[in-house]
């Protein structure tokens, strides 16, 4: 992959004024998997309202993940779920295993620019996850699947949406992401982009598709497990 396998240099990111950030997996690392927490509630949300076992609703939820972006979708798509009500149940978690990172806090605020959280869950999910973190109050907005009028990443529209709402220029802006799918629209639009991984990946299981190495590689300008070393190399 491009520049990969080194590391970034301040330069490689000079010119970027507008830093984007997925949530989950990324603003945190993987390995804390809180979304575990919300997978679990996904899938006792579909076994309840299909009245299927969880096995059977738990298969069905990651074909509509694969297949629409998120569960959300799917269940939109197919029977006409009420998304409020689904998010406020899949979301009711507990975020005590997330710690205040200070270091991060202080390479996000170091960073030239606006900084915008890009998520697929909701706004409160986001707040809560980043007020943990004590990364909150160095963001300027948070785009949310609300926002998105419930079309998830990777659809290019909502790219478009987040992109012309906060007018951003994609030719100055970098997207910082867990799923290599999630970045081929940010870099078509000529947007720097680093995928971020697991740092024990192979005791992480991961989907096909959501590996670095099954996915187009020009999609992606660098990868790394550390996103807080990440960005201090790019203010020093």
């Amino acid at each position: 992959m491009n520049k990969t396998a080194s590391a970034p240099s301040a330069a490689d990111f000079a010119h970027v004024r507008d830093w984007v950030f997925d949530l989950d997996n990324t603003l945190y690392p993987h390995h804390i998997d809180l979304f575990a927490q919300i997978d679990r509630n996904m899938t006792a949300y579909v076994s309840e309202l299909l009245q299927m076992d969880p096995a059977e609703a738990k298969i069905l939820q990651k074909k509509y993940y694969h297949d629409h972006g998120t569960t959300l979708a799917g269940l939109m798509t197919h029977h006409g779920v009420d998304p409020n009500d689904f998010l406020a149940r899949a979301h009711a978690i507990d975020y005590s295993a997330l710690l205040p990172d200070e270091a991060l806090g202080e390479a996000i605020k170091a960073l030239p620019g606006r900084k915008f959280i890009f998520t697929n869950g909701t706004v409160a999910h986001a707040e809560a996850a980043a007020r943990a973190l004590g990364i909150l109050d160095n963001f300027d907005d948070i785009f949310d699947i609300v926002a998105a009028e419930y079309q998830p990443k990777p659809a290019g529209i909502t790219y478009d949406k987040f992109m012309s709402l906060n007018r951003v220029d994609t030719k100055k802006a970098a997207m910082f992401e867990d799923l290599p799918r999630n970045l081929m629209v940010p870099k078509a639009l000529g947007m720097k982009t680093v995928l971020l991984v697991p740092r024990n990946l192979e005791t992480i299981v991961l989907e096909s598709w959501e590996r670095a190495e099954n996915t187009e590689p020009d999609n992606i300008d660098f990868v790394t497990d550390d996103l807080t070393g990440f960005l201090e190399r790019l203010v020093s």
